[in-house]
């Protein structure tokens, strides 16, 4: 998977392109939106990575590149559990960790990195692009859900 970004002060823009079984899905957007995607399939006279790669030279033209992990935030989605946590604790968090990629993948924000539960706490630890907007679109994504008894998102 290839991610890029475009921020400046006007805009924040995402980029991203990702092999499936063939094919590549190229996926883009502003920041906090899903955006539009399309696949590209090799055909007889093209190869769907030479059409890729032109694609990729065009963004980094345009001013796009990739964000190192060491530049993104620590969003943490906390809970309170009773002590240690149990079992269902867990599971809801495997749950939410799973919600979490989904959702900030598709809107171009970042990715879950697992979490942590323990003395009356349980967290949900993701790596974010934009802090303000990804606690922006988890917070309205998490609303009347089993996961809108959180009791903050906060930034590490």
């Amino acid at each position: 998977m290839l991610k890029l970004y475009k921020i400046t002060d006007t805009e924040k823009l995402y980029w991203e392109t990702w092999e499936n079984d063939g094919t590549h899905t190229v996926h883009w957007g502003a920041l906090g939106t899903q955006g539009s995607s399309k696949e590209i399939k090799s055909t007889f006279l093209k190869k769907a990575e030479k059409v890729i790669q032109k694609e990729i030279d065009q963004k980094i033209e345009e001013g796009y590149a990739p964000i190192d992990e060491e530049e993104t935030k620590v969003l943490l989605i906390e809970f309170a559990v009773e002590g240690m946590g149990t079992v269902d604790d867990v599971s809801k968090r495997q749950r939410l960790d799973a919600r979490m990629n989904e959702t900030l993948g598709w809107k171009g924000l970042g990715h879950n990195d697992g979490g942590s539960i323990g003395s009356g706490t349980m967290e949900s630890c993701c790596f974010v692009v934009d802090f303000d907007i990804a606690k922006a679109v988890i917070e309205e994504d998490l609303k009347d859900t089993e996961f809108s008894d959180y009791t903050r998102i906060y930034e590490e």
